[in-house]
């Protein structure tokens, strides 16, 4: 049985820099209410013409982690591509980035698992190669939310949280030693699957029904959050799941020197880290910037944390992740 690490890390995000006060002009927010419920201070949304898309801003993240694993296209045994907003309703990103880096027939999955999505493709990630199946797998998280929500009053519990960008991971066969992926660790309870969602359009609502039955404010095009639920359900699970791979590492929480969450909501951060007692330097946020970029969120995370020295040879990072479905995870990586 092999073991894989991370060898590669790579992020991209839009030029175009959405401030709370830009948002106050087409809705009634303002930015010290964004602030108080979010932590969120600006976001980066695709612009008309900029040439971006999920799958294009995947591929540049894909480049950059390339470059970084010193490995090219060809070497690539894989693509994961986790997003809950592609190009097209199919195919998928994965076959998209696949074309556009020029690699080989290698096979692209894609993971619909929202903020757990990235989690999710690195658990699948290390699965493959620690079966010796494959080498090295590109592990990408991306999202175009801009195009999708309600930038109106009636919309902005959601839409002044979500941002675009990708991140990207080569995750590779560890030849050296004991570091890398420790475990993952996975989850989901389905039965609160309504409380943050997106319910239409899809195969409930096909097209000549949309088109001739039913008028746009009938079906629920845009996100749905009850925020305050998942808000109780996240602080749970998050807590659960670090303890879950801690304790399957016989590890302690003492042990950990970089804690990266999925960035949903600051305030969801904060709680986890007064719980734990960890200090500001073992968590790392970037929500302020980018807002919440669901499965991009953990690999533009932890690239810049990365960049930032703040991650070094040795280090023990978690991972974790909660999100729609419910769905969340962990992961326990030795650097």
């Amino acid at each position: 049985m092999y073991t894989s690490k991370i060898t590669g890390l790579g992020s991209y995000v839009p030029e175009n820099v959405v401030t709370n006060d830009d948002l106050s002009k087409v809705m009634d927010t303002n930015d010290a209410w964004i602030q108080e419920r979010t932590g969120i201070k600006e976001r980066r949304h695709i612009k008309k013409g900029d040439g971006n898309t999920t799958s294009v801003m995947g591929v540049k993240a894909a480049k950059i982690a390339l470059e970084r694993a010193a490995l090219v296209p060809k070497d690539i045994d894989m693509i994961i591509f986790a997003t809950l907003s592609p190009d097209m309703y199919f195919p998928g990103g994965g076959v998209q980035v696949q074309e556009a880096l020029g690699m080989r027939t290698v096979p692209a999955l894609d993971v619909r698992n929202q903020c757990s999505g990235f989690v999710y493709a690195l658990s699948v990630a290390d699965q493959f190669i620690k079966t010796g199946m494959y080498r090295h797998v590109l592990v990408i998280g991306s999202e175009n939310h801009s195009g999708g929500l309600d930038f109106t009053t009636r919309g902005r519990g959601v839409s002044v949280i979500f941002g675009d960008g990708a991140g990207a991971a080569v995750v590779s066969r560890n030849e050296t030693g004991n570091d890398g992926i420790l475990s993952t660790h996975l989850h989901s309870e389905g039965k609160h699957k309504d409380e943050l969602s997106l319910q239409g359009p899809s195969t409930q609502y096909w097209v000549p029904e949309i088109i001739e039955k039913n008028p746009q404010e009938d079906i629920p095009y845009y996100p749905y959050m009850n925020g305050t639920f998942v808000f109780k359900h996240a602080v749970v699970r998050f807590s659960e799941v670090i303890k879950e791979g801690l304790e399957a590492n016989k590890l302690s929480v003492s042990d950990i020197d970089m804690l990266i969450p999925h960035q949903a909501n600051l305030r969801i951060s904060q709680y986890i880290q007064e719980k734990f007692k960890l200090p500001n330097d073992k968590v790392f946020n970037n929500i302020q910037k980018y807002g919440n970029t669901t499965a991009a969120s953990i690999p533009i995370a932890l690239t810049e944390a990365w960049e930032l020295g703040k991650i070094k040879k040795g280090d023990l990072v978690v991972l974790a992740a909660f999100g729609s479905g419910f769905t969340w995870g962990s992961a326990i990586i030795r650097w």
